[in-house]
């Protein structure tokens, strides 16, 4: 592990998502209240209830770093966890303006990594380790696409700055 490994992980998971939610938040605020904070790290202030049906939403993505040890992947694991970690606090931030932040962590899901020209472990081990979940395979980014989008509508609003877990049972192994 280096400096480079470590800010180029961090860069590209944790620096940027914070601020693509700072420009989201600044453009809703615009938006729906009229007007934004007139200066970086001005607070605006709910000064009504969260409208359920217009508020915003923001999905973060996390990986399973807090259920177990991701071995070789410590910049990997480390930004991620600065997403969870944060997860609350940014939240209640957001929730003053009427946008709704969750995070989740999906699981294996294979979106390509895990193919054997992509792989970047051993196809005996990724088969290993396919063959002990819970339901015997990858995820599909439909898998954990369906509690997004449950999220994203007006059923799903009460659930806020949490980090939810949809690895298909992975954690019970």
């Amino acid at each position: 592990m280096t400096a480079e490994t470590l800010d180029a992980f961090w860069d590209t998971n944790t620096r940027s998502t914070l601020l693509l939610t700072r420009h989201f938040a600044h453009r809703h605020a615009a938006t729906t209240a009229g007007s934004a904070p007139a200066r970086p790290g001005d607070r605006t202030r709910r000064t009504r209830p969260v409208d359920e049906t217009g508020a915003g939403r923001v999905f973060w993505m996390t990986s399973g770093q807090g259920q177990g040890p991701m071995r070789g992947e410590v910049a990997y694991a480390a930004s991620k966890a600065a997403l969870a970690g944060v997860t609350p606090t940014v939240a209640a931030e957001l929730l003053e303006l009427g946008i709704v932040l969750n995070t989740i962590n999906p699981g294996p899901v294979n979106t390509g990594y895990l193919d054997p020209g992509t792989a970047d472990r051993s196809l005996a081990e990724l088969e290993a380790w396919r063959q002990a979940t819970p339901f015997g395979r990858w995820g599909r980014p439909a898998d954990p696409a369906r509690l997004i989008g449950w999220l994203a509508t007006d059923q799903g609003v009460w659930v806020a700055g949490q980090v939810l877990t949809t690895d298909g049972g992975l954690g019970l192994t």
